[in-house]
């Protein structure tokens, strides 16, 4: 993914969602041929030349100050995630440039997923990769034993997989959500191989892929709230809770919860039943 194509795509997408009216400015008495706040207007905004912006949102831009940063931010009225995704595309980290290694979830980890049977959880790394799950999670969302590695990743179930896809009520909202981290990766990571061949998969195989990728949508795996209709639980209303592994920032614990004593606590309880390992023979001899 060419670093300069996609800041100046991720600038010009945040113009076009602001009006002079948004920000305090006169409209100009042109007709606009494209919708949202003008360079010179940004520019403008930020107190820099229509020059130097025009030169940063083609990725000419060198040596970008933190100040200069956090006007454009300021001006484009970003939020948290955005402002890191512009500094990551404005000034990429060499030292993440590295070769890429399989991520391994430890041992401790692996247990605390185990020990939560009444809970649906997943290790989620790097491009959505589904790294450990435990039963109820599986339950939930996917077999993921019995899928092959490369499967075993949320952007692809969600996207290519109609079953998947379709556990989900409002699917656009979870798939926009899945892009939006899938575009803060790829900033963080401008050089991975590997995601950029995710990204060509999903864009080749889902045009809703396609629309929700050229929006330009960026946020991380934070708490949320979720429709699931389930085949065989039926409509659970579950909270995700999204808790980064201190040891690795890309791996990220994550969590489905019902309201307690609510129907979908309930049902999700039934589901655990019907899935939980069978006990281990006692041996009283």
């Amino acid at each position: 993914m060419e670093r300069h194509t996609t800041l100046g795509e991720f600038l010009r997408s945040r113009r076009a969602r602001l009006r002079p009216e948004d920000v305090g400015l006169q409209p100009m008495l042109t007709r606009r041929r494209v919708p949202g706040l003008r360079r010179e207007e940004l520019a403008q905004l930020a107190g820099v030349s229509v020059d130097y912006y025009v030169r940063l949102e083609q990725g000419r831009g060198t040596h970008v100050s933190d100040a200069v940063l956090d006007a454009v931010a300021n001006a484009l009225q970003l939020g948290g995630d955005e402002r890191e995704h512009l500094r990551d595309l404005a000034r990429p980290n060499r030292s993440r440039r590295r070769p890429v290694r399989p991520q391994r979830v430890r041992p401790q980890l692996r247990q605390l997923l185990d020990a939560m049977t009444d809970v649906p959880a997943f290790v989620v790394g790097r491009r959505t990769d589904v790294l450990a799950w435990n039963p109820l999670g599986a339950a939930l969302v996917a077999d993921f034993r019995s899928l092959p590695p490369r499967q075993r990743n949320f952007a692809r179930l969600i996207f290519l997989d109609e079953h998947t896809g379709a556990l989900f009520t409002d699917r656009r909202r979870k798939a926009r959500d899945i892009v939006a981290f899938l575009r803060l990766d790829a900033g963080r990571h401008p050089d991975d191989p590997l995601l950029a061949e995710l990204v060509g998969e999903l864009s080749l195989h889902s045009r809703l892929f396609r629309q929700l990728w050229a929006e330009h949508p960026v946020g991380d795996k934070t708490h949320a709230a979720y429709e699931i209709l389930h085949p065989l639980a039926g409509r659970l209303v579950l909270a995700q809770e999204a808790l980064r592994a201190p040891d690795d920032p890309d791996q990220t614990l994550v969590t489905y919860t019902a309201e307690p004593g609510s129907p979908s606590q309930e049902s999700l309880r039934m589901l655990a039943s019907w899935h939980l390992p069978a006990p281990e023979p006692v041996d009283r001899s």
